[in-house]
C-alpha cells in the first residue's frame, strides 16, 4: 500500500495536512448528481484513503446533492483529530443535474448551515467560495458580497479557514480585503496552465494552490508526450501527471477523485514517483 505521505506535506490554514489528498465528487452518481452506484464501495473508498494516509478531503453539499457529504459522515464519523474537510458554496443543483449559481447571502448561509448538518460538525475547517465565472473559467465579475457573508460566518464560528474557487488575481486580492484565505483552487492541470504566475504568487504568501480537474476532469488528459513519459517512467500516464503537479510547486494540494478503490491506490503511487529532469522538461513542453 503506498503512503500519500511520501509526497510531504504543507500548512492549510493552521492545519497540516499530506499534499495527496481525496476529492469526494465522483461519489455520486455521474456528472456528480445522483446517488452511487454502490454505497458501500464509496464507503470503502473513503476508508480506504484514511489508512492510506490521507487527511484532506475535498467535497461539498452541491456533489449529489447532499449525498457525499452524507457518504463521509457515514463512513468516517467520529472524524480523526488530524483529517481536514474542505467544502465549496456557492452554487445548487437542479432537478435535472443542472449547476445554478447560489452566491446570495440567504443562499451562501444555508449552504453553510447543510454542510454542517450534513458532514456532522459544528463548525467547518474550510469553506471555498466558488465564484461562478464562465463555468471552468473565471470571470472579473465583483466577489464583495458573497465573500463578506462567509466572513460573517466565520466571526460567528461555524467556519475555521476561507478560501476561494474559479477566481482571477484581482478576485482573490478582493477576497483578501475582507478576510484571510488559506487556499486557492482553480482548474490547472498539464495541459490546462493559465496560473502558472498565480501558483508562485500564492506560495510566497504561504497559500494553498489546489487544482481542480488536476486530472482534466470529465474530459480525461490525453497526450503522446504523456504517454511515453508514463511508459519509460513504468507508470500510468495519469499517476506521471499527478506526480508532474506535486514536483510542480511546494504549496500544490492534490485532491484527485475516483469511486473505485483500485484506481484510489494507483493513483496515490505518483507520491512515490519521481520525474527526471530530462522527461520533466518533455512535459513542461506541452504547457
Amino acid at each position: 500500500m503506498s503512503s500519500v505521505s511520501n509526497a510531504g506535506n504543507y500548512l492549510l490554514g493552521d492545519r497540516l495536512v499530506n499534499r495527496m489528498g481525496y476529492g469526494a465528487m465522483q461519489l455520486a452518481g455521474p456528472n456528480a448528481f445522483g446517488p452511487p452506484k454502490d454505497s458501500t464501495a464509496a464507503i470503502a473508498v473513503l476508508r480506504e484513503a484514511l489508512a492510506s494516509g490521507v487527511n484532506h478531503i475535498d467535497t461539498s453539499d452541491y456533489y449529489g446533492p447532499y449525498l457525499t457529504n452524507r457518504l463521509i459522515r457515514e463512513a468516517l464519523h467520529p472524524y480523526a483529530e488530524d483529517l481536514t474537510i474542505v467544502t465549496k458554496v456557492g452554487a445548487v443543483r437542479g432537478s435535472d443535474g443542472s449547476w445554478n449559481p447560489a452566491l446570495s447571502p440567504a443562499e451562501l448561509t444555508q449552504a453553510v448551515h447543510d454542510n454542517l448538518l450534513n458532514l456532522k460538525l459544528d463548525v467547518l475547517d474550510v469553506v471555498n467560495f466558488r465564484a461562478w465565472g464562465n463555468n471552468l473559467s473565471p470571470s472579473e465579475e465583483s466577489i464583495e458580497e458573497s465573500f463578506t457573508t462567509l466572513a460573517e460566518l466565520q466571526a460567528q464560528g461555524l467556519i475555521r479557514h476561507l478560501g476561494v474557487s474559479n477566481v482571477t488575481a484581482s478576485q482573490i486580492k478582493q477576497a483578501q480585503g475582507i478576510a484571510n484565505i488559506v487556499c486557492v483552487q482553480n482548474h490547472y492541470n498539464l495541459s490546462h496552465r493559465t496560473d502558472e504566475t498565480l501558483i508562485s504568487e500564492l506560495g510566497q504568501q504561504g497559500i494553498a494552490y489546489v487544482p481542480f480537474f488536476p486530472l482534466g476532469g470529465f474530459t480525461p488528459l490525453q497526450s503522446q508526450v504523456l504517454s511515453n513519459v508514463a511508459t519509460r517512467m513504468e507508470a500510468s500516464p495519469l499517476c506521471v501527471a499527478l506526480a508532474w503537479l506535486l514536483q510542480r510547486a511546494p504549496n500544490i494540494l492534490l485532491i484527485p477523485g475516483t469511486s473505485s478503490v483500485a484506481h484510489l491506490r494507483e493513483n496515490f503511487t505518483a507520491s512515490e514517483l519521481v520525474i527526471t529532469p530530462d522527461m520533466l522538461a518533455e512535459l513542461e513542453a506541452l504547457g
